[in-house]
């Protein structure tokens, strides 16, 4: 393949904004960033500086440099979380308005942000700040859809945000929203109950068998990389005409 025609992948990782208890998780996150810079893989994540989401970007950009890491970060968020020091707001400048909206219309959805007073980019990469939860994803799911073979989704351990995040990308692929991998990082049997209630579902008739794999298991690092090249479409997802979506 010519080097023109090369596109590189991109991967969102849902994650959780704290250490936890468990330091497996802290090393989990240390470690996939090694997994993708091996594989020059970039980074999409949610723009945080804390816990695992900071761990994994700061690791990164260390690796790969800063345009390895492209955090997506709400504007309400910018304001409380360490490392931007409250900058990237109504004060930030802005040098790029696009808007995700079919057909190019509605609000302002997205501001990319230059200023090197407003944001850490030797640190955590780049920063994109939106106006909301809901751009937030879609924007991220975008620039996942904008990559390479082998881009998708990755879950590690994380709360309420992380686990719906995972399960709204899982729905999207159900949906045919997106045909991409979506990898749930099982480390110790962190995500055993999730997993669980997906064959639970699909035992009662929720969730069809087929659909039950979109959601893809990796007990290991190692594992994720692989999981998402070597993905199988569900031959049960519906076939639906989002348009722009």
């Amino acid at each position: 393949m010519a080097s023109s025609d090369y596109k590189r992948p991109v991967v969102c990782v849902f994650c959780g904004s704290v250490e936890g208890t468990n330091p497996a998780h802290m090393e989990t996150a240390r470690r996939l960033a090694h997994i993708f810079h091996e594989n020059n893989i970039q980074l999409v994540y949610g723009g945080g500086t804390k816990g695992l989401m900071g761990e994994i970007a700061r690791t990164l950009v260390i690796l790969s440099g800063s345009e390895s890491v492209h955090g997506v970060i709400p504007r309400a968020l910018v304001r409380v979380e360490p490392g931007y020091n409250n900058k990237g707001g109504d004060n930030a400048q802005e040098t790029q308005s696009v808007s995700t909206s079919a057909g190019g219309g509605g609000k302002e959805a997205e501001r990319i942000i230059t200023d090197p007073s407003a944001q850490s980019t030797s640190e955590y990469g780049i920063t994109t700040i939106v106006p909301d939860m809901h751009t937030r994803k879609r924007l991220m799911a975008q620039k996942v859809r904008d990559g390479g073979p082998g881009s998708g989704f990755v879950s590690l351990a994380g709360g309420f945000g992380t686990i719906e995040e995972v399960m709204e990308m899982t729905t999207w692929n159900q949906l045919g929203i997106h045909h991409l991998g979506v990898v749930l990082l099982n480390v110790g049997g962190y995500w055993d109950g999730l997993l669980a209630w997906v064959r639970n579902a699909v035992k009662e008739g929720y969730i069809s068998e087929q659909n039950g794999r979109i959601l893809v298991e990796a007990k290991s690092v190692e594992e994720v990389w692989p999981k998402l090249v070597q993905y199988q479409i569900s031959e049960g997802r519906m076939e639906l005409n989002w348009g722009e979506e």
